[in-house]
């Protein structure tokens, strides 16, 4: 089957959320008589009250730990990570951080908090030698005592899970459903087999092999139940994400190639026989994409299927699209002759969607932001679904009573079959309420799975209604009135719940403006530049340019110095607007000159201009007079002004980013400068330096000279004229630069120096797979492994390591290696022959001395040259790493006993630039950063792509001399201080002091 193009169905999704909902509460003009929805639904409330769900429930959890307070955080960080910890001493460890910091013997004298209790009484007195900063070794019975918490705890969890999980297995849970159905026969069930999305081809065929599975149980047991419309009968939840590893836009090809023939096995088997099957949601950026493969899917069924009812998929109420969504999907149905069952859920990665939204730096979020505009949404979705009753099978997806009672109420006034939902679980109480009505089908969403295959699903869920403001927690609440807790959102709110991703920093400081390239609308200009990009000539600086310039660049020094301090942020501000506004220009230059992908290449021009707002909003702050105390009839000043002129020497890996940041912080700091980019990527910068000359920066401020760093660069630095000099590369280069300076007659010269690493990830027991890879793979092999701070070292306990490692090598096979000009490739080519032979050379050593572990499949007949396929070895020992290699080549450990032990190897390599951490064990975290001589630390996530402002970037020893980049100290090393002293009692006396004293 041809791929089919993108095409754009939905709405642009970052409108405002005012529009939105504007909309929406448009669509239920006249369409509810709330007061009437409030008389229905505060009888099944107050009966809740009156009958409580037992204390294992999530209403009761709820109730007594909130996810607000530290002990609601300890249960759901356990009940997270415990199960999956192998080794006895990480359990330990895990079991008392997290009961260590809460305080269950404050609950009152019902339900779990006694054993909760307990255990973390026990846990922390009987594992201190686990933890950080035990003062005595714990003997045997401690350590037999602790073995003993953490098997209770282990036991508690796994008694929390079973209210969640129907059934280990789909025979299990079907049992389970059938025991269920007695007491409700209105109950149907859609089996969720839980699970990770995959990372590696083995996951999605497991994935796809318990589908089946399923599908064949419900088929077997529907059987005996006697022949039901599907829509009436069980039925099973898929998740794409699950099938495929590579389900996003920007594998197109691929989804449609390898992801479209399971889902089509699957539905296949369930049409045939007549039972159900829904497509779970998921994130914004996989919905245009969702819907192109369910129109694909539903082309098929037309064909093979046509009298079939049982396909489906679940639509968010919380997406600002979401009344799109539905009418697409029912337009869908139409041009097929289907109808198709809709699950209405109200949305469950909101957090994620927020948190993409300002890191990409987007115009809107693509979710609502008040929780009553979601509310109002879902009320607007639901009565668009009624009214496509003829293409669709309305299923309503709520644990709010007041949601409840209105549907009830739009769906009796227009007369169609419809059915509600709940999970497993949860909600049980209303639902044991409304149900009484004996008219209304209730489906239960069941996951299915091992205790362990839980963790996340639970995880969302309690974060989910764990919110103060949630129905589930406020239900809970006695303290919270029926009118209060059912009053009506059908009230606008203008204003987003959140500011808005431009105003992240605040008022003084916009977050750089990027792009979704899952978005079409946003995307296009940016391959069309791309396309159209042809790289200019350079030419290089001789050496008699070189002298030429910086007398130049000496001349101008008193005028720019002398110009107020506000001019010279403003030039810069004036910068980071231009870059903006010409985004697709700077993308295209990088895509072509230095070979980044485009995603990468966004990423690369709003650093830039993140740069020149953040030195443009420091220089304000900080580089103005401030009056020191001082004696009376005394003022001291202390003031701040430019050295001279600064060399800046900056990298071919970020051409835009790296030498946009030396060169604005010397210029706002008052300093003229010698700009000498990379030779491999001068277009870039010459790009930039005429931008900056055209936001205001004089001729006689700023020069660009290019050429090689022995002759060009070496004169620059050599020059007697430099006052100083900022560099980022190589730790050869950075010692070269120091000892040309330090052999220079005349002024000392001050070296900001950001060099290379050796940069480690250390993972425990208690980390998640799934996430670790992720983070693996992005550190490692993002930019081609071309960055100062991708991951080189990966240090995995041995007790998951096996794991660990089989996962990574098959996400590895998954990446795609090719030209950086197309959307779907994830890793370029390397800079230029010279690399491309090291790293030929390096691979070539591991694989004579060390363990492949996995590697990405190079092109059959590469599109480019320099492609250097990603590579992982396990090497012996920290030790074996020896120097930096500049490239997508990891190197794989694995460690046992003291963490601590582990990181003073790593700290002993001599580099300090940057190191990762994977564990659940808060204090383990924050003691491996604390003994680390590391610049960047970061917990539980990638370790690359520092935000200015936000993690200042940096390291120590090897890695360079400080201060930070886009950090708070930057802009004083690019300073001299002076200390102005005025005796103001000079001329007769202390006429402040004695008119005060009244003399």
């Amino acid at each position: 089957m041809p791929v089919p193009p993108p095409r754009e169905r939905l709405p642009f999704p970052y409108r405002p959320e005012s529009e939105a909902i504007a909309a929406a509460l448009a669509s239920l003009q006249g369409a509810l008589d709330w007061p009437r929805v409030i008389e229905t639904a505060t009888p099944w409330v107050e009966q809740v009250r009156a009958n409580p769900a037992p204390f294992w429930a999530m209403e009761s959890l709820l109730r007594e730990y909130p996810i607000s307070s530290a002990e609601g955080l300890a249960l759901m960080r356990l009940a997270e990570a415990l199960l999956r910890v192998p080794d006895a001493e990480t359990a330990v460890a895990l079991t008392a951080d997290q009961l260590g910091r809460a305080d269950f013997d404050g609950s009152g004298d019902e339900g779990p908090h006694k054993m909760l209790a307990s255990l973390s009484a026990s846990a922390i007195a009987l594992s201190k030698k686990f933890l950080p900063g035990a003062e005595q070794p714990a003997g045997l019975l401690q350590r037999l005592g602790a073995r003993t918490v953490v098997a209770a705890t282990v036991r508690a969890i796994q008694l929390l899970g079973r209210q969640f999980v129907l059934g280990r297995s789909i025979d299990e849970a079907m049992k389970e459903a059938a025991a269920q159905r007695k007491a409700q026969p209105m109950l149907r069930f859609s089996y969720d087999m839980l699970g990770e999305g995959a990372r590696t081809e083995d996951d999605a065929e497991r994935y796809l092999a318990s589908y089946e599975n399923a599908i064949a149980a419900i088929a077997s047991g529907r059987a005996e139940r006697g022949p039901l419309p599907p829509m009436e009968g069980d039925g099973i939840s898929i998740k794409l994400s699950a099938l495929f590893s590579r389900y996003e836009d920007a594998q197109r090809e691929r989804v449609f190639e390898t992801l479209l023939p399971r889902v089509w096995t699957l539905v296949e088997r369930a049409a045939a026989a007549n039972l159900n099957l829904t497509i779970d949601a998921e994130e914004v950026d996989r919905l245009e994409l969702s819907l192109d493969v369910f129109d694909a899917i539903a082309d098929r069924i037309a064909a093979a299927f046509p009298q079939w009812q049982g396909f489906g998929l679940a639509m968010q109420a919380y997406q600002t699209r979401a009344l799109a969504v539905i009418d697409e999907v029912a337009a869908i149905a139409r041009r097929h002759g289907l109808r198709f069952m809709v699950r209405l859920v109200k949305g469950a990665y909101w957090d994620g969607e927020a948190k993409r939204a300002q890191e990409l730096g987007l115009p809107a979020y693509p979710v609502f932001t008040h929780k009553h505009h979601t509310d109002v949404s879902y009320l607007a979705c639901a009565r668009a679904m009624l009214g496509h009753a003829d293409v669709l099978y309305p299923q309503f997806a709520s644990h709010n009573a007041g949601t409840i009672a209105a549907i009830l109420q739009m769906a009796r006034a227009a007369g169609v079959p419809f059915e509600m939902q709940r999970l497993h679980g949860m909600g049980e109480g209303v639902y044991r309420e409304v149900l009484k009505d004996g008219s209304i089908a209730c489906r239960v969403y069941a996951p299915v799975g091992e205790h362990r295959d839980l963790l996340a699903y639970l995880v969302r869920r309690l974060l989910e209604n764990g919110a103060n403001s949630s129905f589930v927690h406020q239900l809970a609440d006695p303290a919270v009135a029926p009118a209060e807790l059912l009053a009506s959102p059908l009230a606008p709110t203008a204003e987003s719940g959140l500011p808005l991703p431009a105003a992240l920093y605040g008022p003084t400081r916009p977050n750089s403006a990027g792009a979704d390239l899952a978005c079409e609308a946003m995307r296009a200009p940016l391959l069309a530049a791309v396309a159209a990009t042809r790289v200019p000539a350079v030419a290089e600086a001789r050496p008699e340019d070189s002298a030429a310039a910086m007398a130049r660049l000496a001349a101008g020094f008193g005028a720019w110095s002398a110009r107020p301090l506000a001019e010279r942020a403003g030039a810069l501000r004036r910068a980071a607007d231009l870059l903006e506004a010409r985004l697709p220009e700077y993308c295209g230059l990088l895509v072509k000159e230095a070979h980044k992908t485009l995603g990468d290449a966004v990423s690369e021009v709003r650093e830039a201009a993140d740069f020149c707002r953040y030195y443009a909003e420091q220089a304000e702050a900080r580089l103005g007079e401030q009056l020191l105390p001082g004696p009376t009839g005394e003022r001291n000043t202390l003031r701040l002004h430019g050295r001279g002129v600064f060399v800046c020497i900056s990298p071919w890996n970020f051409p835009l980013a790296i030498f946009a940041g030396q060169v604005v912080a010397a210029l706002v700091a008052g300093n003229p400068v010698a700009a000498k980019p990379a030779e491999q990527t001068p277009a870039v910068a010459a790009r930039f330096v005429a931008l900056l000359h055209e936001a205001g920066v004089p001729e006689d401020a700023l020069a660009l000279l290019h050429g090689p760093g022995e002759t060009v660069g070496a004169a620059l630095v050599a020059d007697a004229r430099t006052a100083g000099v900022c560099f980022t590369g190589s730790t050869q280069v950075a010692r070269l630069i120091n000892r040309t300076l330090a052999a220079k007659d005349g002024a000392i010269v001050p070296l900001i120096a950001e060099t290379g690493g050796l940069n480690a990830m250390i993972v425990d027991s208690t980390a998640l797979p799934e996430q670790v890879v992720d983070a693996v793979v992005q550190s490692a092999f993002r930019s081609a492994g071309q960055r100062c701070s991708a991951l080189r070292l990966l240090a995995v306990h041995e007790s998951v390591a096996d794991g660990v490692f089989t996962m990574l090598a098959g996400a590895m096979k998954e990446l795609s290696l090719g030209d950086p000009a197309l959307l779907s490739t994830d890793v370029g080519p390397v800079i230029d022959d010279e690399a491309f032979a090291n790293l030929e050379r390096h691979v070539a050593r591991l694989r004579a001395e060390a363990r492949l572990v996995g590697e990405t499949p190079a092109p059959a007949a590469p599109a480019v040259p320099r492609l250097v396929a990603p590579v992982a070895f396990e090497i012996g020992a920290v030790e074996d790493l020896r120097e930096e290699i500049f490239g997508p080549v990891l190197h794989l450990l694995r460690w046992s006993g003291d963490v601590e032990q582990l990181v003073a190897r790593i700290n002993a390599l001599g580099y300090g630039l940057t190191l990762g951490v994977q564990t659940r064990i808060d204090s383990r975290a924050e003691r491996i950063a604390q003994l680390a001589r590391i610049g960047n630390v970061y917990v539980n996530r990638n370790i690359i792509g520092a935000v200015v402002g936000v993690q200042p970037f940096g390291g120590e020893g090897m890695s360079g001399t400080g201060p930070k980049a886009g950090g708070p100290h930057y802009l004083y090393r690019f300073c001299a201080e002076q200390t102005l002293t005025v005796n103001t009692a000079a001329a007769g006396g202390n006429a402040e002091l004695l008119a005060g004293l009244g003399h």
